[in-house]
């Protein structure tokens, strides 16, 4: 090894710390918000405001990988629901059917990570968060998967072109589910001897995806939206998030520039289903949730699309903070239950109207304090 590049492997930043280390440092932070959140904030909640918690962060996994697509490269998808359901149905396969094979039942078998429920006397991690661990990660890679094979041909459309064509994913998918598989799940007698590639042929079909086990906690609600958030920072600012901005802001330019718009929306249509197919498994094994496809219709779309304009295209702070205030917002009115979605879309209307380019446009909060601090507007 030449000392060239012993000294490139050892490089340090300016405060001393290894590179490496310091690239891994908000991943760190993140996983360590999650477990905190689990375990000392979990315990002092009632279930009402737990749930509202763990609903805030998949919401934010849906909002802010939209963002990569309609926000970072300027396109228009409004099928995003259906990435999510791709990935709420393989995951809720894999722990439905996974435990009949390694638990013999389908209860919750997590540890403490993984539940809602106060007063559980079991250990941290165990082979139930594996499972279910395993099955988020299937579930996002069936939805990138999903996400490729509708994203190369309609990505070479534009506007309200691409726009109806990722609708029309989204009900093809939904009426799939809803027609072409079993109501009746298998009986748990007969899941030991069934392949594999049977199992998501039984999932409730129009009926729902019933009896599955609730996983989803806020530690894994918060982790992958901690993760979601890093990813999509470091994506902006990187080549690659810099060339998904110059096809935003003018295509023909950047095709000009050399730069093979096509791969590039691909990229950030196939990582966007990603994380939404992750928070999908998450959705699908929440409590009080049953999978649903009616639910994940095209309404579901439109309103991660609201968060996503509502907090400024392109804007990864600005959907956060928006998929917090409209998570938030139909919990507050409840006390106004028959009048409340004519208020709900009373509000939207009336910020649009103030703040046509969302909360903060197409700037980070941070970005918002750097100038203030200047004395700009």
């Amino acid at each position: 090894m030449t000392g060239t590049t012993s000294k490139a492997l050892h490089a340090t930043s300016p405060g001393g710390v290894p590179t490496l280390l310091r690239s891994l440092l908000p991943f760190v932070l993140v996983a360590t918000l999650a477990i905190l959140l689990q375990l000392v904030l979990r315990p002092i909640l009632n279930d009402f405001y737990a749930k509202l918690l763990l609903d805030i962060g998949t919401n934010i996994v849906l909002a802010v990988s939209l963002t990569m697509v309609n926000g970072f490269t300027g396109q228009f998808s409004m099928g995003h629901a259906a990435f999510m359901m791709v990935g709420g149905y393989v995951a809720g396969s894999i722990v439905y059917y996974g435990g009949f094979r390694i638990f013999g039942n389908a209860d919750v078998a997590g540890g403490t990570i993984s539940t809602m429920l106060s007063g559980r006397e079991v250990s941290l991690v165990t082979g139930g968060d594996v499972l279910f661990l395993g099955a988020l990660i299937a579930g996002g890679l069936a939805a990138a998967l999903c996400g490729y094979l509708v994203g190369l041909p309609s990505l070479r459309l534009k506007g309200d072109y691409l726009a109806i064509v990722t609708l029309g994913f989204g009900e093809i998918v939904r009426v799939l589910i809803q027609s072409q598989t079993k109501d009746v799940l298998y009986e748990p007698d007969a899941i030991a001897a069934l392949p594999v590639y049977k199992w998501p042929l039984h999932s409730g079909g129009s009926l729902g995806f019933s009896g599955l086990p609730f996983y989803s906690s806020l530690f894994w609600a918060w982790l992958f939206a901690g993760l979601t958030l890093v990813i999509a920072y470091r994506l902006k600012s990187s080549s690659m998030g810099r060339a998904f901005l110059s096809i935003r802001e003018d295509e023909v330019a950047a095709g000009a520039m050399g730069i093979d718009t096509t791969k590039y929306k691909i990229r950030a249509f196939v990582l966007s289903a990603a994380l939404a197919g992750i928070a999908g498994g998450i959705f699908a094994h929440t409590v009080g949730v049953q999978l649903n496809p009616g639910e994940l219709g095209f309404q579901k779309s439109f309103d991660i699309i609201i968060m996503v304009v509502l907090g400024g295209l392109g804007s990864i702070s600005g959907a956060s903070i928006a998929a917090v205030i409209l998570t938030i917002l139909p919990e507050l009115l409840r006390d106004v239950a028959e009048y409340r979605m004519v208020v709900y879309a009373l509000l939207l209307i009336l910020i649009m109207i103030l703040r046509p380019q969302g909360l903060l446009g197409l700037r980070e909060v941070w970005d918002v304090w750097r100038s203030r601090g200047k004395g700009t507007a």
